[in-house]
């Protein structure tokens, strides 16, 4: 057992670039089939013309019909310049990026670097999670959530959603996990989502109600709530504290570094994101230190 502990993190890392490459699909495509999905209700509802609702658009500003599958699995890979489709040993996880020297096999177009990057960073993140919880199912579930807060946080990034179709099932994930003791315990749990998702509202309406304006989405609660249930609601100080620390040190950084405008909006999730996760891995190391370092 202990030979396979300490083989596991490099067998996770391996995993964590398969599941990485797999992640690439769900934030691209994902958000796509959301608005597709809106656009045909939008149809029904309002009974208008197809033609009369614009369609959503892929990268590239490919125009995709209706009839076009496009889902998870389908249409298959393919080059967004040239369309040519991607063959399976073209598509290894960071491998064939540096093999391909970053440039399509047949047009010689560049691809993006974000790519073989959320594949590196969902693999370290995932060895750093074998690293932790060692041989065991919490390492299997922390995997999930890591997984899941890395589709989260670039999806928000790229479009200012956080898609219930992951959000809701994972925090249920969370509620029920509780109740066997993975993290946290059942009461801990209700009362962190319960928390959580409330805090987040009541700050929303707050602000709404002083400034007339929205200060974030209903899926940041969800996302707050989502960590409640998992860590329980001891840790949702620890996260609040944490995401405003890094969304104020990236704001500032992106409006003094990158020239952006300081009244274009910033995604809240990912910064939740990143504290959630922290507080998954260190949030008990943080806690210790916190209530040595005051004396108690």
């Amino acid at each position: 057992m202990t030979e396979l502990s300490d083989f596991l993190p490099y067998l996770v890392f391996i995993i964590g670039l398969m599941v990485g490459s797999f992640l690439n699909v769900v934030i691209y495509r994902l958000p796509i089939m959301m608005y597709r999905g809106w656009r045909r209700e939008c149809i029904e509802f309002l009974e208008l013309a197809p033609e009369a609702v614009p369609a959503p658009q892929s990268a590239g500003n490919v125009r995709l019909t209706e009839e076009e599958p496009f889902n998870l699995a389908l249409p298959l890979s393919r080059c967004s310049s040239c369309k040519t489709p991607i063959k399976p040993y073209q598509n290894i996880p960071l491998l064939s990026y540096l093999f391909l020297k970053g440039k399509c096999a047949h047009c010689g177009s560049k691809i993006s670097w974000r790519y073989p990057a959320i594949e590196l960073f969902t693999a370290v993140l995932s060895a750093v999670v074998a690293l932790h919880f060692g041989y065991s199912l919490q390492t299997l579930f922390a995997l999930l959530l890591t997984w899941s807060l890395v589709a989260l946080s670039f999806i928000d990034i790229d479009h200012h959603l956080l898609p219930d179709s992951i959000n809701l099932p994972v925090l249920w994930g969370g509620l029920v996990l509780s109740l066997f003791g993975f993290y946290t315990d059942a009461h801990a749990s209700i009362i962190g989502a319960a928390a959580g998702y409330g805090s987040l509202w009541i700050v929303y309406h707050l602000f709404k109600l002083v400034t007339g304006k929205e200060g974030m989405g209903f899926g940041d609660f969800k996302l707050l709530a989502l960590f409640g249930a998992w860590l329980g609601w001891q840790s949702l100080p620890l996260i609040i504290l944490l995401s405003a620390l890094t969304g104020a040190v990236f704001g500032i950084a992106s409006i003094l570094f990158a020239k952006r405008d300081h009244a274009a909006p910033i995604p809240f999730g990912p910064y939740l994101a990143v504290a959630g996760w922290i507080a998954l891995i260190w949030g008990d190391a943080i806690n210790r230190l916190y209530l040595d370092t005051v004396g108690f």
